[in-house]
């Protein structure tokens, strides 16, 4: 079934109940486009615009680029710079060790843009079933901007590290895909640290930084989410990352890379309050709820 199909489909079995959910909710929490939108059977998804945003904008490709291409001019700062380090999990005596960088895998060198549009196209929600699969075809298409970095990083005789919460049982298939496309992957030592690979490398990263920082100097932090950087307290507000935000200012832009990524990521849970189990109109509700919104004086 097309896309366009799919919708249509979608709009004719639009119940009176979800449309009662829009006109009944506060005026100032939903705007009024929402709700003509709902009468009309248009059903929301709140993944399209960020999908379509990542896959076909300019936009998306340049800043990407930029990322990297600061990343370029900080690593030549932190080669130069033996006091320098990226990880807080560094611990003493790092001055001498060799350099490493730590790059996050999925939405940072990975692409994974087709999985969110199949699940737009599909109607569903991500799911662990369909995500090993997708892992494992190793399709996934480059992040613009960072095989070049990867790439002057391995020149300059930095060890590339790739810390991916993709599943363990995923990694023969991350492992694929990154050397399909040309990206370094040691083979002497693993380099490629996924969740749960040992006992103690959980969702949060820190072990596996950690596990870096104990033979390396770590040069740079890449990712798309605030865990790629720190470890977030458990159930942290939008107010809480906010603060972490700032408390960290000094390493953002500098030894912390971030990669634009619309589609998903810890800030979602946050905006929700980690409600996963919610119904699709209650997580939108609560993104509503959470966002600041300007209104016309009549």
């Amino acid at each position: 079934m097309t896309l366009g199909a799919l919708l249509r489909s979608s709009a004719l079995v639009l119940t009176m109940a979800s449309v009662a959910t829009f006109a009944n909710a506060d005026s100032h929490k939903v705007p009024a486009k929402d709700m003509a939108n709902a009468a009309m059977g248009v059903p929301a998804n709140d993944l399209m615009n960020a999908t379509v945003w990542t896959q076909t904008s300019v936009e998306f490709n340049a800043t990407a680029v930029a990322a990297y291409k600061l990343a370029e001019i900080m690593l030549d700062r932190a080669l130069a710079d033996k006091t320098w380090t990226a990880a807080l999990e560094q611990g003493e005596g790092y001055e001498n060790k060799p350099p490493a960088v730590i790059l996050d895998v999925d939405e940072t060198v990975l692409d994974n843009s087709e999985y969110e549009a199949w699940l737009i196209k599909a109607g569903k929600n991500y799911s662990s079933k369909t995500w090993g699969p997708y892992v494992d075809a190793a399709i996934s298409k480059p992040i613009p901007g960072s095989k070049k970095f990867i790439d002057y990083a391995h020149s300059k005789g930095v060890e590339i590290f790739y810390v991916s919460n993709r599943k363990a049982p995923g990694e023969e298939g991350t492992v694929k895909n990154l050397k399909a496309l040309g990206y370094p992957v040691n083979e002497k030592i693993d380099t490629v640290l996924l969740r749960n690979e040992k006992e103690e490398w959980g969702s949060a990263k820190s072990t596996r930084r950690a596990h870096v920082a104990k033979d390396y100097r770590v040069l740079l932090l890449l990712g798309d989410n605030l865990g790629d950087f720190v470890d977030a307290e458990k159930g942290a507000t939008l107010a809480d990352r906010d603060a972490t935000f700032a408390k960290y200012m000094d390493n953002w832009s500098s030894k912390w890379i971030t990669i634009a990524n619309p589609m998903y990521g810890s800030w979602e849970g946050a905006a929700i309050q980690y409600k996963w189990r919610a119904t699709a109109e209650e997580k939108r509700q609560m993104k509503m709820d959470a966002m600041k919104y300007w209104e016309p004086k009549m």
